[in-house]
């Protein structure tokens, strides 16, 4: 009986190499098992604490996150709703850096390092990953409303140039996810929430500010009670924004020249100094 003739086996090292080429490729997509080091504790004290799951392609931090706690930590709080960038009510500091856990690919973060993920600094902290961001719901009424002008047609309606128009819809993609705020020293290192509103809402004041209907005057305003000149256009806020608004450069600069415009003009000041001492 003649003997069948056998395959001769693959060479060790090629096999090897292989399997060292497909886990370099795996690593490079973000496959395979991830180490997350996520902030677990309650009412600002806590610890990193590392899970370890399998990462997919495609996979953002927010599905790793939620996969951890489906399988490893069903009591880790974490606040998501859309899970399309488009509600902010995801943010967290990823690696350091305030991001939307829904918008950041695990391919775009070192394969070879744990992903740290944990709460926002600049507000309250109140369980694990979810911070207490009502502050920011109460500083947007103290800002003047929209005050419109009266109509300029006959059929009641406005006539307004496109130009004007363009220049404010910019602001109008805030999602409100407060990674601004979160990134800005001022609040987040000063503390300053009782002085500071922030460049979030510089942006909507600017938004009402350079609207083309918009009569109000808010330059006092952004002075005095809003804090205007704590800002020193680091552009760490223009950097953070995950909808591209430039902050800085767009709302925050022009605003800050209204207000230097308006009280810090040397001729604006010699008008009235002259005005105060006739009436006086």
């Amino acid at each position: 009986m003649t003997a069948t003739p056998q395959s001769p086996s693959p060479a060790p090292r090629a096999v090897d190499a292989y399997t060292a080429a497909q886990q370099a490729q795996d690593a490079a997509a973000g496959h395979g098992a991830r180490t997350f080091r996520l902030w677990r504790g309650a009412d600002g004290t806590g610890e990193f604490r590392d899970y370890t799951t399998e990462a997919i392609d495609g996979m953002v931090v927010l599905d790793a996150v939620q996969q951890i706690q489906a399988e490893q930590a069903n009591d880790l709080a974490v606040r998501w709703n859309c899970k399309a960038g488009k509600c902010g009510s995801c943010s967290a500091e990823i690696n350091g850096k305030p991001r939307l856990m829904c918008m950041t690919r695990l391919d775009e973060l070192p394969a070879d390092e744990p992903v740290s993920v944990e709460p926002m600094r600049a507000f309250p902290h109140v369980r694990d990953l979810v911070t207490d961001v009502s502050w920011n719901f109460r500083v947007k009424p103290t800002i003047t409303r929209f005050t419109p002008r009266p109509p300029d047609a006959p059929d009641g309606t406005w006539r307004i140039d496109q130009e004007d128009v363009d220049r404010v819809q910019e602001f109008r993609k805030c999602i409100e996810c407060f990674l601004c705020q979160d990134v800005c020293h001022v609040l987040r290192d000063h503390h300053k929430h009782d002085e500071f509103i922030g460049p979030r809402f510089l942006v909507y004041a600017a938004a009402l500010e350079m609207h083309p209907l918009d009569t109000a005057d808010r330059t006092a305003q952004l002075k005095e009670e809003h804090g205007i000149g704590y800002c020193n256009i680091t552009k760490c806020c223009t950097k953070v924004c995950p909808e591209h608004i430039t902050i800085t450069d767009n709302a925050i600069i022009p605003l800050k020249e209204r207000v230097v415009d308006e009280f810090f003009d040397p001729l604006k000041a010699l008008v009235r100094l002259v005005r105060g001492k006739r009436r006086g």
